[in-house]
């Protein structure tokens, strides 16, 4: 850490925050990681729907953050100004797959299905029926998000499940707050229609990305950042 950097404390502001990861901070670098990492996963699977491809872009947007969090101005949450980064480094990520996916195509190659793991398993220990009984439930309500078309599933898993704000959604995707509110009743309709009555609010403990491994992300940033 730097001479003359305070530590990072509980409570700090988010103009705060940014300083002192900017400088370097590890209390502050691993309470930010930490405290967004499963924000930052959700929007990049709703835009990717790849577990590995989710997990790289959030690690690479962290990076991009962290070489630019010294200009951070405040004008938005630490955390909405993060989520931007991420929703822009999937939608790179997103149209070179399409690109390389055209071309291998246009060359002849047959592609490969490559999403073959489960949707979102979870990382905490539970009692085994308890355990199949969640999992059951959440590739139901995953299965049923996944299918909605893109626009709509990002704009839905920021509002519904992450529970940001109408304001949040649309600096984080880039569109007006009237379209995150049209997308979200459109996203609504169509989860209604695909799911049981008695499932429709069990989205609390969907795409987990908690215990370990929220604290393998942690760490993968750290070391990047060359911070112990």
């Amino acid at each position: 850490m730097k001479a003359g950097v305070a530590q990072y404390t509980a409570g700090s502001g988010d103009a705060e925050l940014a300083r002192l990861c900017a400088a370097r901070d590890p209390s502050a670098v691993r309470h930010l990681v930490t405290a967004n990492n499963q924000r930052l996963f959700r929007a990049a699977w709703s835009i990717l729907k790849d577990r590995v491809e989710a997990e790289e872009a959030v690690q690479s947007a962290y990076l991009k953050a962290f070489a630019g969090i010294g200009r951070f101005e405040g004008r938005s949450a630490l955390s909405t100004w993060l989520t931007r980064i991420v929703v822009n480094e999937a939608l790179a990520r997103l149209r070179a797959n399409r690109r390389r996916a055209a071309r291998l195509e246009a060359e002849g190659v047959p592609m490969l299905d490559t999403y073959r793991e489960t949707l979102m398993r979870g990382s905490e220990p539970a009692a085994p029926d308890a355990a199949v009984a969640r999992g059951q439930l959440r590739a139901l309500i995953e299965g049923a998000v996944a299918q909605l078309p893109p626009t709509f599933r990002s704009v839905f898993v920021l509002r519904e499940v992450e529970g940001m704000s109408v304001e949040e959604t649309a600096e984080a995707l880039g569109i007006p707050p009237a379209t995150v509110k049209t997308r979200l009743l459109r996203a609504r309709r169509r989860l209604q229609a695909a799911l049981a009555p008695e499932v429709r609010n069990a989205l609390e403990g969907a795409f987990p990305f908690a215990g370990a491994d929220c604290e393998t992300m942690t760490a993968r940033v750290l070391a990047a950042l060359q911070i112990e």
